[in-house]
């Protein structure tokens, strides 16, 4: 029948809901990956659940919401929008349903889902506040199995120079070998995930060691002639050579 679990959060953006809309249901790529939804009820959703899914309210401005059947259920996002501050700022109430097979560990799989829609939920914000609107450039790379092992995050960031007690507000510089730097604010500091925003863009290191899964690096880019491909070959060389791809 599988395991269910609820995920909620409520928070308040500084952008109106249009701009919150848009960034949940036209840009997702901008600080989630890339998903597509048809722009009704009963409109297919592509790139969020294995496969896909059926969008249940479009409400554009007010009320989203997208479901998928899983292995002994449904996992729904419902998102409730409401403006404030004459509009100019959006109150948001976000709920997950899901569902985990009864053959994984439910409290690893609730502690992952919640760490992770944490980093989604200020990347959302974040995005709506200062990129609203805009296309990214969408790159992920993939540490390997060698970044499972604990204490692979610390590893990553102190390849990039970055201090064990790097805070919120700090003024950082991401620079590896064929790359050009990337110079930016800490934005969000999770217990092994880190976020920087930079002029053009959003770049997060998801330090998955956590639960025994490996490290990843996302870049959400915005610059209108960011070269996704060579971005993403600089970075996949540079995790490759930090953990020599070794094995767990």
């Amino acid at each position: 029948m599988g395991q269910t679990f609820e995920v909620t959060w409520t928070d308040e953006v500084a952008a109106p809901p249009e701009a919150v809309w848009d960034a949940v249901t036209r840009h997702s790529d901008g600080w989630l990956w890339p998903i597509t939804y048809e722009p009704r009820v009963g409109g297919a959703e592509t790139g969020l659940s294995p496969g896909g899914g059926t969008v249940t309210a479009w409400e554009p401005g007010r009320r989203f919401s997208t479901a998928a059947p899983m292995a002994g259920g449904t996992n729904q996002l419902d998102y409730t929008f409401t403006p404030i501050a004459d509009g100019t700022r959006t109150a948001i109430t976000y709920v997950h349903h899901g569902i985990v097979p009864d053959d994984e560990d439910l409290a690893v799989q609730l502690d992952a889902c919640e760490v992770h829609t944490d980093l989604y939920r200020h990347s959302m914000g974040t995005y709506a506040a200062h990129f609203a609107g805009r296309d990214a450039t969408y790159v992920e790379v993939d540490a390997g199995p060698a970044s499972c092992a604990e204490g692979s995050t610390a590893r990553l960031t102190a390849a990039l120079g970055l201090r064990p007690d790097v805070a919120v507000g700090d003024e950082v510089t991401l620079s590896i070998p064929g790359a050009a730097p990337l110079k930016g604010t800490v934005d969000y500091v999770g217990p092994t995930f880190l976020g920087v925003r930079s002029a053009h863009g959003l770049h997060r290191i998801y330090g998955r060691d956590r639960w025994g899964w490996p490290v990843s690096v996302a870049h959400h880019l915005f610059a209108p002639d960011a070269d996704g491909a060579a971005i993403e070959a600089a970075w996949q060389a540079f995790v490759d050579g930090v953990y020599e791809r070794e094995t767990v």
